[in-house]
């Protein structure tokens, strides 16, 4: 009796051995499907800025070419406010199955330095492509004497206080350059922040400030229509679009303002290496796509394409060296008072 007892339940455990092991095989099979099927849905891309300015104009160049690329459309979802932390807020908590990506930009380095996050967004995000790097352009209307600089620097001495200096958020690169050129030239220019380009260009144009630090996409066809002129560009080198070619740097003016902003593609940290791959692969032949170069220059920016392990080493190398520039500058003490 116990001999046949013994034997019914090692054969009702082999049964249920075989019965786990086809559930965990058809688990598998199952995990692969989804990847090999990705994507079979729309993707959400995140833009944590307002419409109309830079980084969303790069955003809608995206869109239309996803579905040839990607194999899905994307939608833009536009999620302004503090200075892009809402819109990577929600990216970095975001499921990382490959269905919620979004762009970001310097910034992304920066907020962290100016006090406690809901997300470390260096660690919390992972980058899949570099699409552009740019300047930054401080611009001024066409009806203001400064033909230069140094112009508008005499200006500010001999008015102190009038000059008001526009950009899209409080602490990202539009608004450390605009304190780095004030401290270098011992000016004081009062800080107004906007959730974008567009809104900060339209109250340059308003009158309500009187000069801006924005992408060079946000002011092109302003400048290029000559209701806005620009005075300097933040980068190491002039930018080669046509339309900015005779802007001279800060660097050729005498100022040490140097800084270089760029646009990325992030998702949530933990995608699946084949989920990864297919965005990986699907980006980078976008990106490199003749007509969307022609495009992006078109929006006087230029394509600087990177790779998910080289622009992870340029994240942290560009996080080093920003850090550093912010805290031995005085910036950063400035911007953490500025933001409560």
């Amino acid at each position: 009796m116990q001999k046949k007892t013994l034997i019914s339940l090692t054969a009702c455990l082999f049964i249920l051995s075989i019965m786990l092991g086809g559930c965990s095989t058809m688990q598998d099979k199952s995990a692969g499907t989804t990847a090999n099927k990705y994507p079979n849905k729309p993707i959400t891309f995140i833009v944590p800025f307002g419409i109309g300015g830079g980084t969303d104009l790069v955003a809608r160049l995206l869109e239309k070419s996803a579905p040839t690329y990607l194999g899905q459309s994307l939608v833009i979802v536009n999620k302004p406010g503090a200075s892009g932390t809402l819109g990577w807020n929600e990216l970095s908590g975001a499921k990382p199955d490959g269905y919620t990506i979004g762009i970001a930009g310097t910034e992304l380095l920066l907020q962290p330095l100016y006090g406690p996050s809901k997300y470390h967004y260096p660690t919390a995000l992972e980058p899949l492509a570099q699409i552009v790097s740019l300047s930054m352009v401080m611009a001024v209307k066409k009806e203001q004497p400064w033909q230069n600089v140094d112009d508008l620097i005499a200006y500010a001495r001999e008015h102190p206080g009038e000059i008001k200096f526009g950009h899209t958020g409080v602490g990202g690169l539009g608004h450390v350059a605009g304190e780095a050129f004030a401290k270098i030239a011992n000016i004081h220019l009062e800080q107004v922040p906007f959730q974008s380009g567009a809104e900060a260009t339209a109250s340059l144009l308003g009158g309500h400030v009187q000069v801006v630090f924005l992408n060079p996409a946000s002011i092109k066809e302003h400048t290029k229509s000559g209701m806005l002129k620009a005075l300097a560009v933040s980068g190491k080198q002039r930018l080669t679009d046509p339309v900015y070619t005779t802007v001279p740097t800060f660097k050729e003016q005498g100022f040490d303002v140097v800084y270089d902003n760029w646009y990325t593609i992030a998702a949530p940290k933990g995608l699946p290496p084949e989920v990864k791959g297919k965005l990986v692969d699907g980006l980078q032949v976008m990106i490199n796509n003749p007509e969307f170069k022609k495009s992006i220059e078109q929006l006087g920016l230029q394509i600087s394409y990177l790779g998910p392990k080289e622009l992870k080493e340029k994240w942290l190398d560009d996080s080093e060296q920003l850090t550093k520039v912010v805290q031995e500058t005085g910036i950063l003490d400035k911007i953490k008072g500025q933001k409560k």
